[in-house]
């Protein structure tokens, strides 16, 4: 974890961080059996996949993480096989929010804070609408 990054919950082994980024704590999501994946969406540990998992909550791809009027941004992240490993949400502020496996919720103030040997780099943005954004 980055030095920059801020815990902001206490251990949780009820959700992940592709859950957290769904905005879900009652799940573990993963394309695995026992794990909680959207219905009609492969179940395959791939890029295209997570993007269709999104997609049944209504998200898209996108250019990239920067702050948007009106929009919710996640970021996908793979490791060197470009395989998924991680997922982050942008909060309203403009600052990421993640949840390290079954360990604590953080804060921290770039995507890329938790880039590197375990969650690898971003590959993919996607953005909606804010729900309920009036």
């Amino acid at each position: 974890m980055s030095h920059r990054a801020r815990i902001t919950s206490p251990e949780d082994d009820c959700y992940n961080c592709i859950a957290w980024a769904a905005n879900d704590t009652d799940h573990w999501w993963w394309p695995l059996p026992g794990a909680y994946w959207p219905p009609d969406v492969p179940v395959d540990n791939t890029v295209d996949a997570f993007v269709a998992a999104f997609a049944t909550l209504g998200y898209e791809p996108c250019v990239d993480g920067e702050l948007e009027a009106g929009m919710e941004k996640v970021a996908l992240y793979v490791d060197i096989a470009g395989l998924p490993t991680h997922m982050a949400r942008q909060l309203p502020s403009g600052v990421w929010t993640s949840k390290l496996g079954d360990l604590h919720d953080i804060e921290h103030p770039a995507v890329e804070e938790v880039c590197g040997r375990h969650y690898g780099r971003v590959e993919r943005y996607l953005r909606r609408p804010v729900p309920n954004a009036n």
